[in-house]
């Protein structure tokens, strides 16, 4: 929507305010995102992503949907700099199909808080040393005490960069598996839905990475391309 003035809003930049809230008591914060909720085919992939007291923010982030991939590539190494710990989570088409996507994503950020919290070898209590803070609604199957952020990516600098590198992380495996099934067009389209995906569904049926719990996948043979 544009502004008063005529011309449109400015991009939202997360601020650090939560982070410093967290280092003010000592703590550090755990910034968590997903990608790959709505795909037909491909994992879920999370991360989770701690700085370090005091640090500055990499200019640039935000909400990876707001970036372009370019945008994204550059901004991967700074944060890798930066970052105290990265922890990635994934779970699998097979896991989503099994436990549903709500769950088989708590599960991959439970992998990824896990992953980081080995990184970082602090011998106190998670629970006592870290605030965790998700994107989202709350999500009571993740099974460990976290907060969340509804437009979190938006909002907060942690999950803003937690996002830009899960996104670059599946895009980059959709990728790979492009180029083993060719047929379904992920090396653009990274599994999400569009007209020549669904085109190739229906002309060769599904591969091994797709979901077949999800429509229209599930009321298709199963095919091996």
């Amino acid at each position: 929507m544009a502004s008063a003035t005529g011309s449109p809003p400015a991009t939202i930049e997360p601020t650090l305010d939560r982070e410093v809230a967290a280092w003010s008591e000592a703590r550090l914060l755990i910034g968590v995102d997903e990608v790959g909720r709505g795909p037909l085919a491909g994992p879920v992939v999370a991360a989770a992503i701690v700085f370090p007291a005091n640090s500055r923010a990499v200019l640039g982030v935000r909400d990876s949907k707001t970036l372009s991939a370019l945008q994204r590539a550059s901004l991967v190494p700074e944060l890798r700099g930066r970052a105290a710990g990265i922890g990635i989570g994934a779970a699998s088409p097979r896991e989503i199909d099994r436990l549903n996507i709500r769950v088989a994503t708590a599960l991959a950020m439970r992998r990824a808080v896990n992953r980081v919290w080995r990184l970082l070898s602090i011998r106190e209590p998670l629970e006592t040393t870290c605030r965790i803070l998700i994107d989202g609604l709350p999500l009571p199957e993740l099974g460990l005490p976290h907060q969340a952020l509804v437009d979190g990516d938006a909002l907060c600098y942690s999950i803003a960069a937690a996002g830009v590198i899960a996104k670059e992380i599946r895009d980059d495996l959709m990728h790979r598996l492009a180029r083993l099934h060719p047929r379904y067009g992920w090396e653009t389209n990274v599994g999400y839905a569009t007209s020549a995906h669904c085109a190739a569904l229906a002309a060769f049926g599904p591969s091994p990475h797709h979901r077949r719990s999800f429509a229209p996948v599930v009321q298709i043979p199963l095919f091996s391309s």
